[in-house]
């Protein structure tokens, strides 16, 4: 049976086990998903060594920057944020890889275009327009678009990657001195 989970702590505010549960099931996967509340992070090679057959993991607070150390590789959009939400575990005899991802910037950056109908550079009215300006509906005039994003944590990250892929400018609150540049 493939083993799945997520790491972090608390845990106590997540539902995916019982999401990811009721999936396998409905879909016939003969596949497993836990919590793994892990009190320190020193404690990841541990959980890797000890479940054989896990295979893939979700990663939430506090760990979406902490673990990036023990792992063996990074997908370019992960490495770009500095922040991972998901570790494939890919293993091969007793050796193990454990590849970082975050898929948390795709679902905010498409829930954003859903909503902002951008002009694209073929669209005549566009020639006006500087990057990151959208017409907004039943708007008169355009007007530029800026982000304000509070915190510099992992979720945050990937929020200002989507919106920087989207060209909208942002500006950063911390209530940490000397976090503003998303720097821990």
């Amino acid at each position: 049976m493939k083993e799945f989970g997520i790491i972090g702590y608390p845990l106590g505010h997540s539902f995916s086990q019982k999401y990811f549960t009721e999936k396998f099931e409905n879909e016939g996967l003969d596949a497993c998903y836990q919590l793994f509340p892990l009190e320190s992070i020193e404690e990841f090679p541990a959980l890797i060594a000890s479940h054989p057959d896990l295979v893939g993991l979700n990663v939430t607070i506090p760990y979406k920057q902490a673990v990036i150390p023990y792992l063996d590789e990074l997908s370019d959009d992960a490495k770009a944020m500095g922040a991972v939400n998901v570790i494939r575990v890919e293993r091969k005899g007793t050796a193990v890889k454990l590849i970082g991802h975050n898929s948390d910037f795709v679902g905010f950056r498409d829930s954003m275009e859903g909503l902002l109908p951008m002009l694209q550079e073929r669209d005549m009215a566009a020639q006006w327009l500087v990057p990151g300006s959208y017409i907004l509906p039943g708007a008169r005039m355009y007007r530029p678009l800026q982000a304000l994003v509070l915190g510099t944590g992992g979720a945050s990250k990937a929020v200002v990657y989507a919106l920087h892929q989207l060209d909208i400018p942002t500006q950063l609150v911390s209530r940490k001195a000397g976090l503003i540049d998303g720097q821990e």
